[in-house]
């Protein structure tokens, strides 16, 4: 983790936030690959919710509701993590992320200091609307984006026409107050969520409970990851959450570890039945040919989208030797998410290269994210780009200027082919659509 984090801040993918004050713990920012990485993560996945689905909408709810609404989820009463302090060292644990001889013996895993009592602590942060701080104008910032949707749903379902089954696809900011925030941007207090709802018929969800599963999983194949580094895991009765019927993880192999990257839940309608509750709204769904009335079941399928970027850097990141005192440092991403597709390199800066390599800039802009770079010696600026995760690099040179051909470079194989300059875009597009990860 201590290399990722490293190249993430050297190449400008992830900053700590307010670095300059020491840094705010439990924030980062994200740098201009970094936002290019997230930015193409997150189109990677809202065009297989929306544009790949006619029966799933989009939706972008804001960050500050009614506070009812976290009533009638149960986040107000249950959105608690188990607390224990330490003492002598100050240090704070959740309790059920230390050893139970530790949590028994009421002793501190890092200095042997004196524990408190367990205690619970919500994970919400608060705050007031208005020129006074009462319980009037207590407001809260979402922990999670699904309520959105959920309190959207009849909203959506009148103005786009759908029938159930249907879903309500969203990305957005959420906030949760994290005991311990640890792991670079793997557990943080503000990130961002990539969330569908999908509403189906009372006796219909553990047949499209299952037929997501399978989707999710068929989604992360098709983005040219390890596979092998995926695996499923059912959570247990007694770390369900309060809301489910089943739920099922889509766990990564980080560098720390096995840990959750997605959530496929049945939610039953203990959501929409809350919401009428609390609300005093009907929230059933009316079959205009059957006229039968009925609350929707909901099958959630729910990624972190810094979690997913952290993934993707984990999962790209290698170092490849290259001869016996060489090696190269290489994000093996794949092009469609790549923040730089093509690379730009004149072979000197003199002699017409620079601006006839730079013409060529211009003409791909339109369909690539591009990058020029002209210092220092050719290999270098390879390697640079290697290192940016750029899948293709077009070098400029004096044959060029004699018949139009330029050198074309794969990143993951280094291979260099000679590709005349106007096939260049449909030879990219050609190799971007059959990419296959090497390693």
């Amino acid at each position: 983790m201590e290399k990722i984090t490293s190249l993430a801040k050297r190449r400008g993918f992830v900053f700590q936030s307010s670095e300059i004050y020491g840094g705010q713990n439990g924030a980062w920012d994200y740098g201009p690959l970094g936002i290019e990485l997230k930015n193409r993560i997150a189109q990677a996945w809202w065009k297989e919710m929306t544009q790949l689905n006619d029966d799933i909408a989009g939706l972008d709810a804001a960050i500050l509701m009614h506070p009812r609404t976290w009533e009638a989820s149960g986040h107000v009463e249950n959105f608690t993590d188990p607390l224990v302090d330490c003492k002598k060292c100050k240090s704070r644990f959740r309790a059920d992320q230390i050893p139970e001889e530790n949590l028994s013996a009421k002793k501190c895993p890092d200095c042997g200091g004196e524990l408190t009592e367990t205690r619970k602590f919500n994970l919400m942060f608060n705050t007031h609307i208005g020129p006074v701080e009462d319980t009037a104008g207590l407001i809260y910032l979402r922990p999670e984006t699904a309520q959105g949707i959920y309190v959207n749903y009849k909203n959506v379902l009148q103005s786009s026409r759908m029938k159930i089954p249907f879903g309500i696809a969203q990305i957005g900011k959420a906030f949760r107050n994290e005991i311990v925030t640890r792991n670079f941007i793997f557990r943080t207090c503000e990130f961002e969520q990539m969330e569908m709802q999908f509403f189906v018929k009372p006796g219909t969800d553990e047949e499209w409970y299952n037929e997501w599963k399978k989707r999710r999983w068929a989604y992360y194949e098709r983005l040219g990851l390890k596979i092998d580094h995926f695996r499923w895991r059912q959570h247990d009765p007694d770390e369900m959450s309060h809301y489910a019927k089943d739920a099922w993880d889509i766990e990564y192999l980080f560098p720390m570890g096995w840990r959750e990257l997605e959530g496929i839940h049945n939610r039953s309608d203990y959501d929409l039945s809350r919401h009428s509750e609390y609300s005093g709204k009907d929230m059933q769904y009316i079959d205009q040919e059957t006229n039968e009335r009925y609350l929707p079941f909901i099958v959630e399928t729910s990624a972190g989208l810094t979690r997913n970027v952290l993934m993707v850097l984990c999962d790209a990141y290698d170092e490849e030797t290259v001869e016996a005192d060489d090696t190269r440092t290489v994000l093996r991403f794949h092009p469609h998410l790549a923040p730089i597709t093509v690379a730009v390199l004149p072979l000197m800066k003199k002699d017409g290269l620079a601006e006839l390599a730079e013409d060529i800039r211009q003409e791909l802009k339109a369909d690539f994210a591009t990058d020029y770079d002209q210092g220092g010696a050719i290999g270098r600026r390879y390697r640079r780009q290697d290192e940016a995760g750029t899948p293709f690099c077009i070098t400029v040179d004096y044959e060029t200027k004699e018949n139009n051909s330029v050198t074309l470079r794969f990143r993951d194989s280094m291979e260099q082919v000679r590709v005349n300059r106007a096939d260049l875009c449909s030879r990219i597009q050609k190799e971007i659509k059959e990419y296959k990860r090497i390693k």
